[in-house]
């Protein structure tokens, strides 16, 4: 059961599109179900998020995860905007059914993933930010298929 919050996010997703000559831009997908996620940054020179944009290709859940994102870091610092888990994506929501968390995975990690793009166009180190995955789960091992 989803909350109205996720309902209303999905229903109405805040920040659809893309941002033409961006900042940063962030793709994030997730193999094991399909979802595409794109984050897009408009940051100004101060180091502010002015503008966020996101297309997703996904269920419901991925589509409110990243609406909830762009809300989320939407007038925030690079650094603030670093500091969003999935874990505020998804008590911003009010929960997410547990075989949903995956999609607040996704939006974190777009959001990181735009913030990585953006530090290497202006050649800045920003602390705490490590190169994204492409995908959520680069790095597990693969599931054996035992016949």
């Amino acid at each position: 059961m989803y909350s109205e919050k996720v309902m209303d996010h999905f229903s109405n997703p805040r920040n659809v599109g893309e941002i033409e000559n961006a900042s940063g831009v962030g793709t994030v997908g997730n193999a094991k179900c399909g979802d595409i996620m794109r984050i897009y940054l408009d940051i100004n020179t101060d180091g502010i998020i002015q503008d966020v944009k996101f297309k997703t290709f996904g269920c419901g859940a991925a589509v409110a995860t990243s609406s909830m994102a762009t809300e989320l870091v939407k007038g925030k610092t690079v650094i603030e905007a670093l500091k969003i888990t999935n874990k505020a994506v998804m008590e911003a929501l009010d929960g997410l059914p547990p075989v949903k968390v995956h999609c607040s995975l996704l939006a974190e990690e777009a959001i990181h993933a735009a913030l990585w793009d953006y530090a290497e166009k202006n050649h800045l180190h920003i602390e705490g930010l490590e190169k994204p995955k492409s995908d959520i789960h680069e790095g597990e091992e693969e599931e054996s298929i035992v016949y």
